[in-house]
């Protein structure tokens, strides 16, 4: 060994600082919606955003989906079904109302040119022409559908940005939703490894040979996946009190935030979807609990139900010049003793 070499070796190390990512600024990506507008492709009009994306993240949280089916379904069996509309097309209109903030209705024609019943056209495929009269369903670039000229009732949910599709009101909370997914998709990676939050093995025992080390590694790379947390035996004769540790890496703060972030991603998607948390089977976790189930019912009734259904059946009555859509008041039949009232329009 060279003089340089032991030089090398008594400097002591130099102490060392690093990042983990690139710095990211909170506002560089807030008002991406604010340029949102329709771009006219051919003679369509394509969406402002992806329906298909929205399909998806129908299922990517829990309280999102039930929160949209609990209102779509409280709207269907408030609807005072008509010969023309029948209540099963009034629940998927609801749906797509409340997933996509558009709907769309379908006045077909007899060979005599009278009215038939209204169907149901599936939100995620229809598009808007360039004229903004005719409307098509677009399942793809090579199937196209037109629909004959004032044929279609387009129930939108109106936007700040452009005025040709409806935006729906719950994109404030999308992170929130797919944050939900990603703790639960975390906490299934970890029961599924059986250690995915990680830890370290510091071994410092002198006497551990490396054919130790090496049967020791393999052992631990058995305990993962499945028939994972299994018992681990390791005899060392002359070892250390602390020749051998088991360091986690965050695994008691995983499992801590793990609820509290489950709870807020909650709490956030039920208050963009203005549904109270105990009309959907959400358990209180304090022991006063929620407080009058139903008081938050009535309220939410008249907040929230009655203007949905006076602004679907204005469009709908409007569209067909008729008095097609009426409602029943939205009652807790166990609990409210006064006659149902008349349906309204």
């Amino acid at each position: 060994m060279t003089q340089k070499d032991v030089a090398a070796q008594a400097l002591p190390s130099a102490p060392l600082a690093f990042t983990f990512g690139e710095p990211e600024a909170v506002l560089d990506r807030r008002e991406v919606l604010d340029y949102v507008e329709c771009w006219l492709n051919g003679d369509w009009y394509d969406t402002p955003l992806s329906w298909d994306g929205l399909a998806k993240l129908l299922r990517a949280g829990v309280h999102h989906a039930s929160a949209i089916h609990f209102k779509a379904q409280v709207l269907s069996s408030t609807f005072v079904p008509h010969k023309r509309l029948s209540r099963s097309t009034m629940l998927k209109l609801a749906t797509d109302y409340l997933v996509f903030g558009n709907a769309y209705i379908e006045e077909p024609r007899s060979k005599l040119g009278e009215g038939m019943a209204f169907s149901h056209a599936l939100a995620k495929y229809m598009r808007r022409h360039r004229d903004l009269q005719q409307y098509g369903f677009h399942r793809n670039w090579q199937e196209v559908h037109t629909f004959r000229n004032g044929s279609i009732c387009h129930i939108l949910q109106p936007d700040v940005n452009q005025e040709i599709y409806g935006m729906p009101l719950y994109l404030a909370s999308l992170h929130s939703s797919l944050l939900n997914e990603s703790a639960t998709l975390f906490r299934r990676r970890y029961y599924t490894n059986g250690s995915h939050a990680g830890y370290i093995l510091y071994l410092t025992d002198p006497e551990t040979e490396q054919g130790d080390v090496d049967e020791l590694r393999m052992a631990l790379k058995s305990s993962k996946g499945l028939g994972n947390f299994r018992n681990l035996f390791f005899h060392s004769p002359n070892g250390k009190k602390d020749g051998i540790q088991l360091i986690p890496i965050g695994e008691a703060a995983a499992k801590d935030e793990f609820f509290n972030i489950k709870n807020i991603s909650r709490d956030d998607q039920l208050a963009a979807h203005r549904v109270p948390p105990e009309l959907i089977g959400v358990v209180p976790s304090n022991s006063a609990g929620f407080g009058n189930v139903v008081n938050a019912a009535r309220v939410f009734a008249r907040n929230e139900i009655q203007p949905l259904q006076d602004h679907v059946g204005q469009c709908i009555n409007d569209f067909a010049g008729d008095l097609i859509c009426r409602w029943m008041p939205y009652r807790l039949p166990a609990v409210d003793d006064s006659p149902p009232a008349a349906p309204r329009a």
